[in-house]
């Protein structure tokens, strides 16, 4: 499911002395079936943007279209109940909000207040456990007896039970390991390329971006001010200038072509930039 900004801006207070800016005349579209990222420092917009999609806040100008639903100053409550469930919110440190004594429970807790059938709702736990790379022996298992990162993932299957078509993560890598990080990578790739799924990574890590997402959007002070091919963008040399730090991996390879006088190209794995490295060597 494509969103797409037109004009919108977004100011708090707005009609009192303390009014703040927090968006500027945003035009872009968020494409579908993609992992897409919103990168910027803090402060930067990105919880407005966030809270402008679910409708949580409404545009002070312009208009968001969420696939079949407008976001406008004049919104409908009923159009706003129907797009929550086609758009899923992953809160930073998910694992922080559970608090049910089973698995089965914590993920079926949403259906039951919106009225879902039991035997619909074992179906879509079993599935969304399923798409999470988890099966359904986790069902009957106490989740605070669960890795942390196990526990990360079944908060991601209560939001994928209501089988959303967009799927916001906010801060997703906080608090996880290296490895943890690889599997979440691993995660979101499945959900678009197995599932169809439109992925938004709200983020600051531009480490986790330039891994894993295939459009970026650099937001500052309230501005879009960079877009395009995550690669592209995340090579860009103007990146401090926004407050974020280009790759690690990105620094090093500029490095060795600045050093060495060579030309090699970006890559994302260290083990082929090794190999690139070796090659050149010889």
């Amino acid at each position: 499911m494509e969103i797409e900004f037109k004009n919108v801006s977004y100011v708090y207070n707005y009609k009192t002395p303390l009014r703040k800016t927090a968006l500027k005349n945003i035009n872009t579209i968020i494409s579908e079936n993609k992992i897409n990222a919103l990168v910027g420092k803090c402060g930067s917009g990105k919880t407005t943007l966030i809270e402008l999609i679910l409708a949580l806040i409404k545009p002070t100008r312009g208009k968001i279209y969420v696939g079949p639903y407008l976001v406008e100053k004049n919104i409908k409550i009923k159009r706003i109940n129907d797009l929550r469930f086609d758009v899923g919110l992953i809160f930073q440190f998910p694992e922080e909000q559970i608090f049910n004594s089973t698995v089965r429970e914590e993920i079926s807790f949403g259906m039951k207040y919106f009225g879902y059938k039991v035997d619909t709702m074992e179906k879509r736990c079993a599935d969304a456990l399923k798409m999470v790379g988890l099966d359904s022996k986790y069902l009957d298992m106490n989740p605070f007896k669960l890795s942390r990162g196990e526990m990360r993932k079944v908060s991601i299957a209560s939001v994928l039970a209501f089988n959303p078509k967009v799927i916001i993560f906010d801060e997703p890598t906080v608090g996880l390991d290296s490895i943890s990080k690889k599997n979440f990578i691993k995660l979101i790739q499945m959900l678009k390329n197995k599932y169809g799924k439109t992925i938004l990574l709200v983020t600051h890590d531009t480490e986790l971006v330039y891994k894993c997402s295939d459009y970026t959007y650099i937001l500052n002070d309230g501005e879009i001010v960079l877009e395009g091919n995550s690669k592209e963008v995340l090579t860009n040399s103007n990146l401090n200038e926004y407050g974020l730090e280009r790759p690690k991996i990105v620094e090093t390879i500029d490095y060795i072509n600045k050093v060495k006088g060579l030309r090699m190209g970006y890559r994302v794995d260290v083990n082929d930039l090794i190999k690139d490295i070796y090659r050149n060597a010889r």
